[in-house]
């Protein structure tokens, strides 16, 4: 079994300003009221069937916009279901960092109500798929964190102002 999570995506690679001219307009647009309404609706549905397609390789949102999205498995906080949906996941040495933006939205996305009620979950990327346990983060290490994923994607910063709510950060450790 391998152990930790292991990007072939690494994250300086992946800050805003050291992206191309493309990726950087895709990550602008989706930061815009209109395409984040959009991005919001057709991102897990499109990003779903690319990683399906692509035998869990990529997203059509990692190829776009060069951002390192994970595909995070949680169980449904009232169905008990397995929901799963792409999610950018920024790696903290072996754990995943990933951010409960919801495209600005004023409530949290499901699946973080679903890590909050079952903390167990699953996280794949580049082809391997790892138990985890969230855990939230507070004070000083959610926002050191916060920052790191504005470096990526500086949308986060304009979805915390329109959002009118603190956005929870959460890192998925690797379960033994």
């Amino acid at each position: 079994m391998k152990t930790g999570i292991h990007f072939r995506f690494s994250i300086e690679d992946g800050r805003y300003v050291a992206a191309g001219r493309v990726r950087r307009a895709v990550r602008r647009t989706a930061a815009t009221r209109p395409m984040a309404k959009l991005y919001g609706r057709i991102q897990q549905p499109t990003d779903t069937l690319a990683y399906r397609l692509s035998r869990g390789r990529t997203t059509l949102s990692s190829w776009l916009a060069g951002v390192p999205l994970v595909m995070l498995t949680t169980t449904g906080a009232r169905t008990g279901l397995p929901r799963t949906l792409p999610v950018l996941g920024l790696r903290d040495d072996d754990a995943i960092v990933v951010i409960a933006s919801n495209f600005g939205r004023p409530r949290h996305p499901a699946w973080y109500h679903n890590l909050r009620a079952h903390p167990q979950a699953w996280v794949a990327a580049d082809g391997v798929t790892r138990a985890v346990e969230a855990r939230e983060l507070t004070g000083a290490e959610r926002d050191r964190q916060f920052r790191r994923a504005v470096e990526i994607y500086p949308g986060f910063d304009r979805y915390r102002r329109w959002a009118g709510r603190p956005i929870p950060v959460l890192r998925l450790e690797p379960r033994a």
